[in-house]
């Protein structure tokens, strides 16, 4: 039954923990705020290193034939896509007399569609005055190729009507001819083939006019276009302000890193594969969490914080002291990224169970917290090594260990037959926190529980296990006897809920 609701539930597990990705990516606000400091600082430095170059703008209204009240914008993209063309540069660069490259010029201007009729042109130089003088120049030379495919399409459709004209001119003339040669007569098929040519003649004269009329109206719509087509704002220096430039760019840089350092938080998060929530640190560890030791903010924010912190810390430690007081085997504190933590902490269980009986710390960490913790004389024995073979027996242990990359497994079994796991979250992987399991129940190493160091405050997860029979364990915990050399199955027991101890408004389990 248990075999089958563990494969059940590792099933049933998504393929990412959104909850788990937000909260390690609040956890990683340092990474991302700094990134987004950065961005700030390097978009304000930017406005201040490289300011923009002079630029100067006009305005142009464009006029066209064919302009309708539901244009969608074709025709004034249309004549942006013709402002950047070589024919239009080299016509400024020779009004400027520059010998500049076409090519080259048109990297240095822009044009954009206001509306359906009003071009807006950038031009940018080396000095104001330049700019201006580019401007006005490229305003003018499209003005004028504007015009004049204004006037050669007026010409062609003004030419091509009137030549459709002589043509039926020329019909009309044929059509006179031929009735002119016919003499009036009584036959009835003679007339009705007159009839018909004087309907072609009044036909033809028709759409003579018409073409005329036609013609003409080309010819005289180009000047209303033309007057149309005018520069209606006169170029002029953009004056640039560097506070406003400095915060326009410090603001792009802000965001742009702020999203930059949350995607790598993201993606750090994901490709580390470190177990921030409760419930996954104690599903991968084996062993519930039965306590949490928050870490006191630094600074004024903190201080009002600090009470809640020494009344949560004190109730942990009357809980491991109890916890070690009933165990009949002594019991070690193994730390994964908090050395500090599990050594203070050991220190103080030990100070709270030094009323009863004398204390000796064993001291299996590699780092020199708990030698540099300077123990009150006749308060407690601190002793690493070899002194920790010759420690009474009625004296009372207490080891301290770590359980990081390259630790001694086979020496974890001499600080303590049971552990304690003190584990500092989002420290250790998935991976290695597996490896711990394994190893302390290779050691024969039970653990009691897990005291979780610097959780997320907005944990709501269970850290709780029910789905083994040896999970959740509290009290007292007794090592299989040996029968026969082997190690005598242990009796199953129905998993208890785990203690919870109060803190303020949450709960440290």
């Amino acid at each position: 039954m248990t075999t089958s609701r563990t494969s059940e539930s590792s099933a049933a597990a998504p393929l990412l923990d959104l909850q788990a990705l937000v909260v390690a990516v609040r956890r990683r606000r340092r990474l991302w705020c700094s990134m987004a400091l950065l961005g700030l600082l390097v978009g304000a430095v930017l406005a201040v290193l490289l300011p923009p170059p002079p630029t100067a703008v006009t305005k142009v209204l464009v006029a066209h034939q064919a302009d309708q009240p539901n244009d969608t914008g074709t025709l004034i993209r249309t004549d942006v896509e013709l402002l950047r063309t070589t024919r239009i540069a080299g016509e400024a660069l020779r009004s400027l007399k520059s010998p500049e490259k076409p090519e080259d010029f048109m990297g240095t201007y822009r044009g954009t569609g206001l509306t359906n009729n009003l071009l807006q042109i950038d031009v940018t130089g080396d000095s104001d005055a330049q700019a201006v003088a580019r401007a006005k120049a490229l305003a003018d030379a499209f003005v004028a190729d504007h015009l004049r495919r204004m006037r050669e399409a007026a010409t062609a459709e003004a030419k091509a009507l009137l030549d459709q004209r002589d043509r039926m001119r020329d019909e009309l003339t044929q059509v006179n001819k031929a009735i002119g040669d016919r003499s009036p007569g009584n036959d009835p098929k003679a007339s009705a083939s007159i009839e018909s040519l004087f309907a072609r003649r009044a036909e033809l004269n028709s759409r003579i006019t018409d073409f005329d009329q036609r013609a003409a109206e080309a010819r005289t719509g180009t000047p209303k276009l033309i007057a149309g087509t005018q520069i209606v704002d006169a170029p002029r220096a953009v004056r640039h302000s560097l506070p406003k430039a400095a915060l326009t760019n410090a603001a792009i840089g802000l965001v742009l890193g702020l999203v930059l350092g949350l995607a790598v938080a993201a993606v750090g998060t994901v490709v580390a594969d470190r177990p921030v929530l409760r419930r996954e640190i104690a599903a991968n560890l084996g062993a519930s969490v039965i306590a949490e030791l928050r870490s006191v903010p630094r600074g004024p924010a903190g201080r009002w914080q600090r009470r809640r912190t020494r009344a949560a810390r004190e109730r942990l430690t009357a809980i491991l002291a109890r916890t070690v007081r009933g165990s009949t085997e002594p019991v070690s504190l193994l730390e994964l990224g908090c050395a500090r933590s599990a050594s203070a902490l050991a220190l103080d269980v030990a100070r709270a169970l030094a009323a009863e009986g004398p204390v000796v710390i064993i001291d299996g960490l590699p780092g020199p917290e708990l030698t540099n913790s300077h123990p009150k004389p006749g308060d407690l024995t601190v002793v690493s090594g070899e002194p920790a073979t010759d420690v009474p027996h009625q004296a009372r242990r207490l080891g301290v260990g770590s359980v990081a990359p390259g630790t001694a497994w086979t020496d974890l079994r001499y600080l303590g037959g049971q552990t304690v796991l003190v584990v500092r979250a989002g420290h250790g992987s998935a991976a290695w926190l597996h490896t711990v399991a394994r190893q302390l129940a290779d050691q024969c190493v039970p653990v009691i529980g897990v005291v979780l160091v610097d959780p997320d405050p907005r944990d709501r997860t269970d850290g709780t296990l029910w789905d083994g029979p040896r999970t959740a364990l509290r009290g007292r915990y007794e090592r299989p006897a040996l029968q026969n050399g082997t190690v005598r199955p242990r009796p199953e027991r129905p998993p208890r809920p785990a203690a919870r101890v109060p803190d303020s408004d949450q709960e440290a389990r």
